[in-house]
């Protein structure tokens, strides 16, 4: 079961950045169908997984920086195994 909690500060951000990658994506879908040069559909999609990467990054930095810290005060043998679960990701 999740529980829903505020969104953290980094939220907006990250969800701008995916955004950008969607838009990303649609294009080079639509570079590769109208048979770009190889080299610039690798440019852009080398950027695009650049922007997921970093948003990633962010995300799990988020997380372990606000819910893990809240969670050691609480238990610290149930924010481990949340700490395990969440660093698999990156």
């Amino acid at each position: 079961m999740h529980t829903k909690l505020s969104p953290h500060g980094t939220h907006p951000d990250i969800v701008k950045r995916l955004r950008r990658a969607i838009g990303q994506l649609n294009s080079i879908v639509a570079m590769i169908e109208d048979e770009r040069p190889c080299t610039d559909v690798a440019m852009q999609l080398q950027a695009a997984e650049k922007a997921i990467t970093q948003a990633k990054k962010t995300f799990i930095h988020d997380h372990i920086d606000h819910c893990l810290d809240d969670g050691v005060m609480k238990t610290s043998k149930s924010a481990l195994k949340e700490f395990k679960t969440i660093s698999k990701y990156l």
